[in-house]
Parts: C-alpha cells; sequence; structure tokens
C-alpha cells in the first residue's frame, strides 16, 4: 500500500513536473512572440492630423503598439502619396493610408496589402473657396478651375477625378495643386489660392463654422458615402508590401491587434476623452471646433478592423471610371486586403 501511495505521489510529481514544463513552453513561446513582434516599424502617416487616420494616432498615445510589443515610429507626411512614396522608396516599413492606393498600384504592377482597416467612411469632401462660390454651383463648373489636394496622386486627387468622371470631365479638364492638410489647406481656400479643393475634417468643419464655403460632395457618413459610391467604400487602413507581411507576420498581427483595441476604445469612451488622449498640438489652437469635427467622425471608424468585401469591389468599379490603368489591368482584389492578421 506505501509502495502503490509513494507510486501516486511520483505520478503526480512526475504529472506536475510536466505541467510546469509544458506552462514554461508555453510561457516562453508567448515572450518570443512578443519578441519577434517587437522590431521596429516606420510607420508613414498620410497627414496625422487628419480626423481619418486618429485610429492610428491614438494607439500610439494609448501605448497599444509598445503593449503588443512594437516599437512605432510614426513619420507624419503631407497626403497619402507622400507616405506611398516613403514606402515604396524604403523609408517606411507600413502605411497608415487609404486603400484605393492597393489597388492603382496594382494596376501599375506593384502588389500592396491592407491588412486592418480602421476607416468604414472616406470623409473626403470636396469644398469650393468663398472665392468662387457664386461661379461654381457644380462640379461641371470646375472645367478650367483649379482645385486644391493634399497632394497629386493622393486618395483626395483620386476622388476629385472620380468626381469629375461622373460629370463627363477629366483630370485635364482643371488644375490640380497640392495644398497639404490643416492650416495650409484652409489658408488656401480662404485666401483663394485655389478655387475649390478636397479636404478632410477638422478642415472641413471650421470652413463651415466660418461660412461661405459651398459643398459640392461628401463622404462624412454613411448615407453621403452611399450617395456618392453607391454603396460602401473601404478608406483608411494600414497597409504594406507582401514581402514586409511575409517576413514580418507576428509584427503584423500585432500591430493589427493594437489597431482592433484602438478601435474598440473608441466605441467605448466619448469624443472629449478621445481628444484628450490626442497629441494637444492638434486641437489646442481652438479646442471647440476640433471636438466638434471629432463628433462628426466618430461613425466613420470601424468597429472592428474587418475588411468588408463589399467594399474592394465598389472600390474597383469606382476607381475604373477615372483611371484608364485600373479600367484596362485585370485586378485580383483578392490580392489587395486580408482579413487574416485581425482573426484569432
Amino acid at each position: 500500500m506505501k509502495g502503490r501511495a509513494r507510486s501516486i505521489r511520483s505520478g503526480r510529481l512526475a504529472g506536475w513536473g510536466a505541467a510546469l514544463v509544458l506552462a514554461l513552453v508555453v510561457s516562453f513561446a508567448a515572450v518570443s512572440d512578443v519578441q519577434a513582434a517587437g522590431s521596429r516599424v516606420v510607420l508613414a502617416v498620410g497627414g496625422a492630423e487628419c480626423l481619418c487616420y486618429l485610429p492610428t494616432v491614438l494607439a500610439h498615445q494609448l501605448g497599444f503598439f509598445a503593449d503588443e510589443g512594437v516599437d512605432v515610429e510614426l513619420q507624419n507626411l503631407k497626403g497619402g502619396s507622400k507616405a506611398l512614396e516613403a514606402l515604396v522608396g524604403g523609408s517606411a516599413d507600413v502605411v497608415s493610408g487609404y486603400y484605393d492606393h492597393t489597388i492603382t498600384m496594382q494596376a501599375k504592377g506593384r502588389r500592396l496589402v491592407s491588412f486592418v482597416a480602421f476607416d468604414q467612411y472616406p470623409g473626403l469632401v470636396l469644398v469650393v473657396s468663398p472665392h468662387a462660390a457664386e461661379r461654381i454651383r457644380a462640379v461641371r463648373d470646375l472645367e478650367g478651375a483649379v482645385v486644391g489636394v493634399t497632394a497629386p496622386g493622393s486618395s483626395t486627387h483620386t476622388f476629385l477625378n472620380f468626381l469629375l468622371a461622373q460629370d463627363g470631365l477629366s483630370g485635364t479638364d482643371v488644375s490640380v495643386v497640392g495644398i497639404g492638410l490643416a492650416a495650409t489647406a484652409i489658408a488656401a481656400v480662404e485666401r483663394g489660392r485655389v478655387d475649390a479643393a478636397v479636404m478632410l475634417d477638422p478642415a472641413v468643419t471650421l470652413l463651415q463654422r466660418k461660412g461661405g464655403i459651398r459643398i459640392l460632395s461628401d463622404t462624412r457618413s454613411e448615407a453621403d458615402t452611399v450617395a456618392v459610391y453607391g454603396g460602401p467604400y473601404p478608406a483608411g487602413v494600414l497597409y504594406t508590401t507582401p514581402e514586409w507581411l511575409k517576413a514580418n507576420g507576428q509584427t503584423a498581427r500585432a500591430m493589427a491587434r493594437a489597431m482592433v483595441r484602438v478601435l474598440a476604445w473608441i466605441q467605448d469612451h466619448s469624443a472629449e476623452e478621445i481628444m484628450a488622449r490626442m497629441p494637444r498640438e492638434f486641437y489646442e489652437n481652438d479646442p471647440d471646433l476640433y471636438l466638434a469635427a471629432l463628433k462628426n467622425s466618430l461613425p466613420m471608424y470601424s468597429p472592428d478592423g474587418v475588411m468588408d468585401a463589399r467594399g474592394p469591389q465598389n472600390a474597383l468599379k469606382t476607381l475604373a471610371l477615372s483611371d484608364p490603368a485600373v479600367a484596362q489591368a485585370a485586378i485580383r482584389l483578392e490580392a489587395t486586403y486580408t482579413n487574416d492578421f485581425i482573426t484569432p
């Protein structure tokens, strides 16, 4: 009996020992995952002040990237095309930008992949300067006008070309100039340096408060987006090259987790609480304005980071209307995005 008891105790000890070894292995594996995801990542943002990119900036501000073991350096650039150039040129690893670049670049022979979608609506607005509001009352009146975009080749430029094509015009029928975001864009519109401009919040809300501008097209809500595009249209995403994703899968998954966490955080907090965690320089000149624009923008943010499969289909259809390269290319939409990095 004693021998049996001793055998049972020995068995239990052996079982506990095995369980301890297994726990240590699992713990070590978890640490290894974090270490593997701990490489430094340069994340280019096509205008960090824009509320369309708030989830990316907020995830950094709240320390969610660091919590997931990723050392993220935000690179703030003037427009989505500049962020794209940084990725293609090798000075950035990942871009916080608009999804449509993954389609237009595939048409040019360069693959890019979105791996988390944080904006449900584009938030793009075509406004007419107070100096030209009487003369320009519809998109067709833009012929011969000077139109501002964040940067030539950016998603604001793509949006302009789409609207022009719908009214029988082309990109060559207007003069396009880069006016950046925020203060520079507002100054260009207010001073009449441009006749019209494609802008985003908080700049649009500020100009609306001041009065005098005319809005020709607006995609800041679900209803507005459906009215313009005929359905859902994906906007802000994290995208990179397939080569980087393959070599840095754990890092990408950790970044996606951080973004999903911040999207949930946004859902659970008020606009005032969100603003308080953003960089002060984004709103210190006019906190009330920033808060009003943020409240308008809250419906734009995805609740879960998942790319709705209908969105890419609609984006391709839209881009093909205004971009001959896209219209002529055999675009493989399944290669432009993945939800694999945000699923367990």
